[in-house]
């Protein structure tokens, strides 16, 4: 398997005039069975799975840190942070590479299913369901004929409590 699976620019071919269609474009990814998305503005890179390094004393869910090309970056096991049974990866499990509030993270999802554009009239909050862990991370919900995504909210996702366990750049 190829270390580098995607890059932004394969993803999306779009000129710079053109960046206020980043808006409703997502990135969509399973998780076992479910397809959740966030928007494709945060995307950086997709890799293959890395070599990575436990980091002690950190949350669960922060399977560690990669370095890439001299770059180090913090690992979420999107499963773990959901509080979903792991499984074993496979050829399609991947890392997504994000960018926000100026830090790399990368995020472990089952596999990238595709970079979608929704329309905001396809977009509703969030049912009014409990408020279980995942439910937390939960922006809203699109609506595409019979298909249903969940599309999160990255920045709780990231970083509710990211930043009182690792600081890195």
């Amino acid at each position: 398997m190829e270390d580098k699976l995607y890059e932004n620019n394969d993803l999306l071919d779009f000129s710079q005039e053109d960046e206020e269609t980043l808006l409703n474009r997502y990135l969509t990814f399973n998780i076992g069975e479910e397809i959740y998305g966030f928007e494709i503005m945060y995307v950086t890179e997709i890799i293959g799975i890395q070599k990575i390094t436990k980091v002690p004393n950190i949350s669960n869910y922060i399977k560690g840190i990669i370095n890439l090309r001299g770059i180090i970056y913090p690992v979420i096991e999107i499963r773990n942070r959901f509080g979903i049974e792991a499984v074993p990866y496979t050829e399609r499990t991947c890392i997504v590479l994000v960018r926000s509030r100026n830090m790399g993270v990368g995020m472990i999802v089952d596999n990238v299913s595709e970079v979608m554009r929704i329309d905001v009239d396809k977009i509703f909050p969030q049912p009014q369901t409990y408020k279980g862990s995942k439910s937390k991370y939960i922006k809203s919900i699109a609506k595409l004929g019979t298909e249903v995504k969940i599309l999160l909210d990255l920045e709780k996702l990231l970083f509710e409590d990211l930043n009182q366990n690792i600081e890195l750049n």
